[in-house]
Order: C-alpha cells, then sequence, then structure tokens
C-alpha cells in the first residue's frame, strides 16, 4: 500500500492537534464543546431545582443568599464528526511527484484522518467529481483508517467538478453539527459554490475550504511556444505564453480573491495549498492559527 501518511507531516499535526472551534453534536462523552448541558467541565448558568435533581448539584451559597434551590448547570464536551470531501476530478491530475494535486490532497485527507481518530473523534470520506464517487460512512475505529487508505489508494481522477450540488446534499443530509473538510482545486462557478458552504454554514458546520493549487497554476512560468490541453474539457490551446500572462494572472486572482472572500464572509475557513511547499509546513500554520483563534474565543 502506498504510504500517504507521511511522518513528518503526521507528527508535526499531532503536536498542535484538532479541536473544535464552534459547538458541535457528537455521540460520547469527548474533548469539544457540546449544545447539551451536563454536570461537567465548564460552568454555564444556574436553572431551579427541581424533585429528583441530584443534590450535589445544588448551589447551596447561591441558596444562602436567595434562600432559593438552584442547580448548577455546566457545559458537557463531545466528540466530533468531521466529514471530509475530496475532489477527484481530473484537473486534480496536475503536477508531477510530491506537487501532483490528487496526491498531496490524498496525503492531506489521510493525515487528517488519522489526527481525527488518533483523538478518539469520528470521520466520514466523500469522494467526488460531478457527483458521489464514493462514500464512506463515520467512524471513530482505527481499523476505518486502513479502510480510507484502501479507497484513496485505488482512487483515479475522472470527470469534471460540480461541488455546489454535493455539499447542499450533505448539508440536507447530515442535521448533527460537525467539522466540514472541502479539499479540491475549486474549479468551479464560485457563486454557486460559496451558496453551498453558505449552507453547510446555515446548519451549524464548520467549515474548512483546503484550496489546492499548483505553482504552474498561480505563477504561470511557461515560456517558447507551448501548447495547453484541457483536462476536463477537450480542449487545446497553442500559443506563446507570455501574450496571455498578464490575462492569466488577473483572472486567477480574481478567481482566488473571489473564493477567498466568498469563505471569510461566510465564517468558513480558506487554507490555500500551494503544492510546491511541503504540506507539513501549511499543515501546521493552519492547526497553530486555529488554536489560537480557539484560546481567544
Amino acid at each position: 500500500m502506498k504510504n500517504y501518511l507521511h511522518p513528518d507531516v503526521v507528527s508535526r499535526a499531532q503536536a498542535l492537534g484538532l479541536k473544535a472551534r464552534l459547538v458541535v453534536e457528537g455521540l460520547r462523552v469527548g474533548d469539544h464543546k457540546s449544545p447539551y448541558r451536563g454536570f461537567s467541565v465548564e460552568f454555564v448558568q444556574h436553572r431551579e431545582y427541581v424533585p429528583g435533581d441530584d443534590i450535589r448539584h445544588i448551589d447551596w451559597k447561591g441558596y444562602g443568599r436567595s434562600e432559593r434551590y438552584t442547580i448548577k448547570q455546566y457545559e458537557q464536551e463531545t466528540n466530533f464528526i468531521a466529514h471530509i470531501l475530496l475532489d477527484s476530478s481530473k484537473s486534480m491530475l496536475y503536477g508531477e511527484g510530491a506537487a501532483n494535486k490528487m496526491e498531496y490532497a490524498k496525503v492531506l485527507t489521510a493525515v487528517l484522518t488519522y489526527l481525527i481518530i488518533h483523538q478518539r473523534d469520528m470521520v466520514s470520506l466523500g469522494v467526488f467529481d460531478q457527483g458521489w464517487r464514493q462514500r464512506l460512512p463515520a467512524s471513530s475505529q482505527m481499523g476505518h483508517i486502513q479502510t480510507i487508505l484502501h479507497t484513496l489508494e485505488s482512487l483515479e481522477p475522472r470527470e469534471k467538478t460540480s461541488i455546489a450540488p454535493l455539499l447542499h446534499d450533505l448539508a440536507q443530509q447530515v442535521r448533527r453539527r460537525g467539522l466540514v473538510f472541502v479539499i479540491s482545486d475549486c474549479f468551479d462557478d464560485v457563486e454557486p459554490l460559496l451558496d453551498g458552504l453558505r449552507h453547510l454554514r446555515f446548519q451549524g458546520h464548520e467549515v474548512t475550504v483546503f484550496h489546492v493549487m499548483h505553482p504552474d497554476e498561480l505563477d504561470f512560468p511557461f515560456n517558447g511556444m507551448i501548447k495547453f490541453d484541457g483536462m476536463e474539457d477537450r480542449i487545446e490551446l497553442l500559443t506563446r505564453p507570455q501574450l496571455i500572462r498578464s490575462s492569466y494572472m488577473r483572472a486567477v486572482k480574481k478567481f482566488v480573491d473571489e473564493l477567498q472572500t466568498g469563505c471569510e464572509k461566510n465564517r468558513c475557513d480558506y487554507v490555500q495549498l500551494n503544492t510546491g511547499r511541503p504540506l507539513a509546513e501549511l499543515l501546521t500554520e493552519y492547526l497553530a492559527r486555529r488554536l489560537r483563534v480557539r484560546l481567544i474565543g
């Protein structure tokens, strides 16, 4: 089996961990804030005592002041469910070696899976292009890591990208609030994609978009006479790159800016992954930023 769990990426990511920033709804007591009230972790509020309540949770000091029986309520912590959505369209095939977008995305998927399950949370995987290619249900079992690794190894990109309908589909199907990670080059119409992200946020999910881009797509470093072949459409263009570089760079900047600004307006994390940079660096930067925001919040 191909090794997608790169030790350097895993070790640096584990050092920071992946905690939910927003309220999530899990299935057991765990490490993340839950909307349910219990008698553990962090004080939230008082409520009136009712017969049957455990008298150990009565606020006796409060009773001394008001002569009213009240119960101290605390915020329980829970596990979360993370939904990883992996783009398997043909445009993800661009690049060679470690900078190949699909391989880069597979390593990220594997490391996130390992990190989340290792901290006893749950992961589901949805592989998509124009529709769902494969969907693996959420699990926190260690064997689920191997299942996802086998899925990644056998995955061959095909078809075009069509993200928006699948985001709406997920938002309608998954009612329990959790984390959603979209891993894609996002070569789709931006506004419908943002509308799908809004739907997920409306349902209370915490959303991160990992925007996978190859250095060639960002810098357009081509010279001479080049034939460009479309990866998702049967298009060929023979031209001198210097003649179209300025218009190409303007178009890419507009596309990236619209996507990033739209994510920020909808309170989704936007993380650009330049496959020319080591994934360990980019992932630890993202996790460190999440941790800072969580501590401040």
